[in-house]
């Protein structure tokens, strides 16, 4: 099926979404600092050495090894080994930027300086925030990431590690079966999709092994009644799904504390009643906050939904920083109502990198970002929905023959071959 529809038009189709940079090239010899190497970092650092060939670029991170983030559902279910998430930071830095390999310690964005985790003190011209978040387990009383894979527990954020140790962790429990309990937080996460393809693939585990007769797999959302995710369109197919495969559903549920021993979770309502489960399989989502070098800075929200977590104060249009003009934010790190996934970076990458440009020639920033997210929702193995929105929560296709609500192979196909190509491709400049 796929040769007579040809794989191309999706190809082209996973690399699209980008907005064609107008900013020209420029002679500034600015200093720029990128806190971060991540998607977001680096793709930043490759449009920018072509727009600003004399520029001096620095990114600043200890990182070495590149994760490839998006596939750690894959690994984590068992559809890929671990080494196709794993690559060397390295090899993705682009030529003519400079690489501190350490970590940043303290902004100071009055004094236009940061400091590293050395003491070394660093000056810029312009920052580009790109540090990602912070996976906040210590909310959870009793949560041990090492222990991720033990004892039926499992939690496919926390590292390439981890995902391979919860993919053992659900092999195990499917060969049995019994009760897997799944979970959401409340507040921003990276990738809001992530906990409901683990339910789906368990699922799917379960039915391939053929115990789901003797399991039952329980969602327990910290969101209000009805909810799983922030898409109503979404959300309401999700469920619907859900329904059909026996799977149950708990609202304003919070998970608070684990017995990894015992395999019991502990939930709190919003009125503080405390909920006691049982489980023989157990997915940890940790509520997700900015790293304390931005949280405690003058570059985070103070006042507003995005203060709490401490996440970076840009314009949700040109992702600008609202007090200090000659910062910009990509990726995780930034306080928008939606955007925290490999896709949003597709898009919002070369406009940041526009707009910087353009700031540094003394014009305004005048790219506006529409909060594009995509979500490659895996109901089952071999099956897919390709779901894109925008900040408004609308439905934005761009591929003519995926229906977005609808499983098929070819957004299963994008999601397993496509889209780590399309990342690198994003990553180096080339889209």
């Amino acid at each position: 099926m796929l040769r007579a529809m040809g794989a191309a038009p999706i190809a082209v189709g996973a690399l699209q979404a980008a907005p064609v940079a107008q900013a020209q090239t420029s002679n500034s010899k600015a200093h720029i600092v990128i806190a971060g190497s991540g998607l977001g970092g680096i793709a930043v650092a490759s449009r920018l050495r072509a727009l600003l060939p004399q520029a001096k670029i620095t990114i600043v991170d200890a990182k070495q090894e590149h994760n490839y983030q998006p596939g750690y559902t894959l690994v984590a279910s068992g559809v890929w080994p671990i080494e196709k998430v794993r690559d060397r930071n390295a090899d993705f830095i682009p030529a003519g930027v400079e690489w501190v390999q350490e970590m940043v310690a303290a902004f100071d964005p009055a004094s236009n300086s940061l400091t590293t985790t050395s003491g070394q003190k660093i000056g810029y011209d312009y920052l580009v925030v790109a540090t990602g978040l912070h996976l906040d387990y210590a909310q959870i009383e009793g949560m041990d990431v090492a222990a991720i894979g033990q004892n039926g527990m499992g939690s496919v954020y926390a590292s390439p590690q981890a995902a391979l140790a919860t993919w053992q962790a659900m092999d195990a429990y499917r060969a049995k079966g019994g009760q897997a309990v799944m979970t959401l937080p409340p507040g921003a996460l990276k990738c809001a999709g992530a906990p409901l393809k683990m339910t789906f693939m368990i699922a799917d585990r379960l039915r391939q092994a053929g115990t789901m007769g003797q399991s039952k797999v329980d969602f327990y959302s910290a969101l209000a009644d009805d909810t799983v995710f922030g898409v109503k369109a979404v959300n309401d197919n999700v469920l619907a799904r859900w329904k059909a495969l026996g799977i149950n559903t708990h609202y304003l549920q919070k998970l608070v504390a684990v017995d990894l021993g015992a395999r019991k979770a502990v939930f709190t309502s919003p009125e503080g009643e405390r909920t006691s489960v049982d489980y023989d399989f157990l997915h940890v989502v940790p509520p997700m906050r900015a790293p304390d070098v931005v949280k405690n800075s003058d570059l985070s929200a103070k006042q507003g939904p995005m203060a709490g977590g401490g996440w970076l104060e840009v314009s949700k249009d040109t992702l600008q920083h609202l007090r200090y003009p000659n910062v910009f934010g990509v990726g995780d790190i930034n306080g928008t109502p939606r955007g925290k996934t490999a896709a949003t970076v597709k898009k919002s990458a070369p406009l940041v990198a526009h707009n910087l440009a353009r700031v540094i020639a003394g014009q305004p920033a005048d790219q506006i970002f529409d909060g594009y997210t995509s979500c490659p929702m895996i109901v089952r193995e071999g099956s897919a929905m390709l779901i894109e929105f925008d900040y408004e929560g609308k439905l934005t296709p761009s591929l003519p023959m995926i229906e977005p609500l609808q499983e098929s192979f070819m957004a299963w196909f994008m999601k397993y071959r496509l889209l780590k190509p399309a990342y690198i491709a994003v990553m180096k400049g080339r889209v």
